[in-house]
């Protein structure tokens, strides 16, 4: 080494220094890698991110082979520092030489690239996935070995390594995502798409119109009767019973049979004719299923049934399609069908509003769990059957009822804020 001039170990030595530089960066880079912004290119051909994924594949082997050089050219450094230290200031300078080495190192093969490469990933990972994968590959018994001891060690704590992480998302990871696409996704399409994971939270009986909600064609009524409500009927599918709801026979298509209404010619057994079998949607069905569901039956429409058969309610196909874009309403008062804000703020909601929908248009956090409509919250609440101009407290926020209807609730006045003395106070 005495032969070799200065020089030339100094400018070794800043190799080296530069290497360690990069073997840092690389691995930093690396780890910090949008996995699903390199399979999106990995994709679309990019063969850095092919290279890179590749690699991530076995995280232990590509650590292996980037610790194993970071080792060799810091080991080989601090073995080029003691040789220049001695040449140039003899034995004693060995001890300052390592210091500043281990400053130089620390800045400039350390903080600084991994810095970077926390900033920006992709400019470091990929170009050095180039290097990387076929250094692994020539290395490979070496790293093969390193890897072996150190899995041996990990197994001793219940750790595989083959059990890497598919980097699937859970609902709540991918829920966060989704509100922190920021400019990216439009605010509308935030909340759609949040509504869509949502429907995998939610069941049939949730969103549904309860049994005695449920308007419908009962056969044994006069048939002038029955003619006009078929004539005035807001709804295009009405189901056709038998004295009750649970003794129904099958939906009735106005649409289908409007020409013959407005002729006139329409007769009970015309409608006995024209009815479609119903479709049975078991209680606790998820949305999402029973999308799937609508669609594989051609339905829009479906009666939720508990596990005696009886009748609990009803819900749509435009029901599920609400959950997800918003409501379908030509009210511009209106909110959602069920609730309404009027010009001095006081939001009316009917008492078969949901739960989900007081949650979604006030900003509550009611649990889903116990009861599904604000009268069966009121009634939880209340434990009898209020009178009109009863006031309580709802998530903290004051209920006047204003209208009720034999045992439930009709109507009920909600104010938007919360009373002075239930808002939670500051510490």
């Amino acid at each position: 080494m005495s032969e070799i001039p200065l020089s030339l170990l100094f400018t070794a030595l800043g190799v080296l220094i530069v290497l360690s530089g990069c073997f840092s960066g690389s691995e930093t880079a690396l780890m910090s890698l949008n996995r699903y912004r390199m399979r999106h290119l990995a994709k679309q051909g990019h063969r850095g991110a092919r290279l890179a994924e590749r690699l991530l594949r076995r995280p232990d082997r590509v650590l292996g082979v980037i610790l194993l050089g970071n080792n060799f050219v810091n080991i080989a450094a601090s073995s080029l520092a003691t040789v220049i230290a001695m040449r140039l200031y003899g034995e004693g300078a060995i001890a300052v030489a390592a210091g500043l080495l281990t400053l130089v190192i620390l800045i400039f093969s350390e903080v600084a690239p991994k810095t970077l490469a926390a900033i920006h990933p992709e400019r470091l990972a990929f170009p050095g996935a180039y290097v990387l994968w076929p250094l692994l590959r020539l290395l490979y018994p070496l790293v093969w070995l390193v890897n072996a001891s150190a899995n041996a060690l990990l197994s001793l704590i219940r750790v595989r390594v083959e059990d890497v992480s598919s980097g699937q998302l859970s609902y709540e990871e991918l829920r966060t995502v989704v509100n922190e696409a920021g400019g990216l996704i439009p605010q509308r399409h935030q909340r759609m798409l949040l509504s869509i994971l949502d429907l995998e939270q939610a069941s049939a009986e949730e969103i549904m119109i309860p049994r005695p909600e449920i308007a419908g064609i009962d056969l044994n009524d006069p048939w002038p009767e029955t003619l006009e409500r078929l004539m005035n009927s807001q709804h295009t599918r009405l189901p056709v019973y038998r004295d009750t709801i649970d003794h129904v026979l099958g939906f009735i298509h106005l649409r289908r049979v409007a020409g013959d209404l407005v002729r006139g010619s329409f007769t009970p057994e015309d409608l006995e004719a024209r009815l479609t079998e119903p479709l049975f949607i078991p209680e606790g069905t998820g949305l999402h299923t029973q999308l799937l569901n609508f669609q594989h039956h051609r339905e829009r429409i479906g009666l939720v049934v508990d596990e005696y058969g009886e009748i609990l309610g009803l819900v749509a196909l435009e029901d599920i399609l609400e959950e997800i874009v918003g409501e379908f309403t030509t009210d511009p008062g209106a909110v959602t069908q069920s609730i309404t804000r009027r010009s001095d703020g006081i939001y009316l909601a009917e008492g078969s509003a949901t739960v989900r929908e007081l949650n979604r248009v006030l900003g509550w956090e009611l649990s889903t769990g116990g009861p599904k409509t604000l009268n069966g919250l009121i009634l939880e609440k209340l434990e009898t059957i209020p009178e009109p101009g009863t006031s309580l407290l709802l998530n903290g926020y004051p209920v006047t009822i204003i209208q009720t209807q034999g045992n439930r609730v009709k109507a009920a006045e909600i104010q938007p804020q919360r009373p002075a003395s239930a808002r939670p106070t500051s510490p």
